[in-house]
Parts: structure tokens; sequence; C-alpha cells
């Protein structure tokens, strides 16, 4: 079943809480502590709860706590591909080669007229 959050439609206070119980679901789905997770992140035991808890984290928390998950597949998402309008495109297909040049007679220096 896939599942889609309306993230616009919620407050700043309530993403925060939903990424805390993400977080914790995926603590739980690997059968980790909170104390296994803070001790193998490098972070207390009180921050991990915080984190679970809604309350504000570190960009640098977030990314301790996603490697020790194993879960960096989820910043993906955040990856922005740069778009480019038919404009550029067209602009720039003039630049790459569309054709191998032909060769060019070599004369033959192995051939001694000694």
């Amino acid at each position: 079943m896939s599942y889609t959050k309306n993230w616009n439609s919620l407050s700043d206070a309530a993403i925060l809480r939903e990424l805390g119980q993400n977080i914790k679901q995926m603590r739980l789905n690997k059968n980790i502590t909170q104390q296994e997770l803070a001790t193998k992140s490098g972070l207390d035991r009180v921050t991990i709860s915080k984190l679970e808890n809604g309350h504000i984290a570190t960009t640098l928390t977030f990314i301790q706590v996603l490697r020790i998950l194993d879960r960096f597949d989820l910043l993906d998402g955040f990856k922005e591909e740069p778009l480019v309008s038919p404009l550029q495109v067209a602009e720039m297909s003039g630049k790459y080669r569309k054709r191998a040049s032909s060769k060019k007679s070599v004369h033959d220096t192995t051939a001694s007229e000694w």
C-alpha cells in the first residue's frame, strides 16, 4: 500500500513529530534500543528521545541517526535535477560531435627508399 503524506498541510511542529515517529519506527524495525542508537551514533540517549518525540534537532544529528539506521536512501528525495529548457537543449546540441571525421592519409614511413 502506498502512503503519501500531504506535507504542505502540516505545521512545522507536526512535521517534526512525523519525522520523529518515522525515525522511531525505523529504529524499532531494526530492533535497536534508544541507548544502542545513541552509543553507535555518538549521541546522547536523551537526544534520540527528543528527536523521536518531535523536538528540534540539528541536521547533523539527523544524519548521524540515518547513518546508523542505514537509511541514507531517504536523502535521495532531496536531490533536485536542474531543469533544462527545450531552447537550451537546442543550443547545446550544436556543440556535440555528431560524426567522426574522415581518416587522413598518412605517409608510410616504415618503407625505406635506401
